[in-house]
């Protein structure tokens, strides 16, 4: 059974959505897969601006297809599914690490958010994945697993979370229902919730710097987890060895969610 089942991504191909920079928890779970034997990978950048920082990153961990994926911009997700299938005829897993809420909205309380903010961050931080499902959906004939990234907010307030709350929470939900509707096809679903990690998109949360301190200081573990952390369990949970783990939100925070 282990012999078949063991912890490995030897012979998989995965595609990665997310590295901003070196700090990005995309690139941990890029390093991650590459760390347990994956063949292959696809990594994308946001745009022309982003590039340089992540190229560099997508060739240390041998992605051989690199692309541009602005989930905003209409056909980029669909190019970006056209050279995986073109180029390797399937998909084992796929990450979706990306969030977005306009600025003022997400500064600003919930009961004060714009129509066009909401809709935003509900499209790009939580349609985007279902959107990657469907395409990644029929690649996956030998099954696989899709995870997203969340956070703590999803289910308890978090002061200057604010309008990501209800996005995450959204996210968290949607990994559960397509969990259930890709399951006897073999394909597993996960939000991974890390702890609060110093990550560009975390930069835009308001007294993002006090998070950090009181997080360490009231996780059980009495530190703050970095992206390597969080890298290892979605490689973990990207190889056979968890073929029957489905629909979890997973906590990588160092027990800072047991606490009340």
């Amino acid at each position: 059974m282990f012999d078949r089942k063991s912890i490995t991504l030897e012979g998989k191909k995965g595609l990665v959505i997310g590295i901003a920079n070196d700090q990005s928890i995309a690139y941990g779970c890029a390093r991650a897969f590459k760390h347990l034997g994956a063949e292959d990978l696809a990594v994308t950048y946001l745009n022309d601006k982003a590039k340089p920082y992540v190229q560099p990153l997508a060739e240390e961990v041998g992605a051989s297809i690199f692309m541009p994926l602005d989930v905003s911009v209409e056909g980029q997700m669909e190019s970006v599914f056209a050279a995986i299938e073109r180029d390797w005829g399937g998909l084992d897993f796929a990450l979706h690490s990306i969030a977005f809420a306009p600025k003022d909205d997400l500064h600003g309380r919930v009961v004060d958010c714009s129509r066009e903010g909401f809709l935003a961050a509900m499209d790009i931080s939580c349609h985007s994945f279902i959107r990657m499902a469907q395409l990644a959906e029929p690649l996956m004939s030998n099954g696989g697993a899709l995870f997203a990234m969340s956070y703590y907010g999803a289910d308890k307030v978090i002061e200057n979370y604010n309008v990501m709350g209800p996005a995450k929470a959204a996210l968290e939900s949607t990994a559960r229902y397509m969990a259930w509707e890709l399951g006897r096809k073999g394909i597993r679903v996960h939000a991974l919730s890390p702890g609060p990690l110093k990550t560009r998109a975390a930069s835009g949360i308001k007294d993002f710097d006090a998070l950090l301190d009181k997080a360490a200081a009231e996780a059980p573990v009495g530190q703050l987890v970095d992206i390597d952390d969080v890298g290892i369990v979605c490689a973990c949970l990207a190889t056979d060895a968890s073929a029957l783990l489905t629909g979890h939100t997973v906590y990588v925070d160092g027990g800072l969610h047991i606490m009340g």
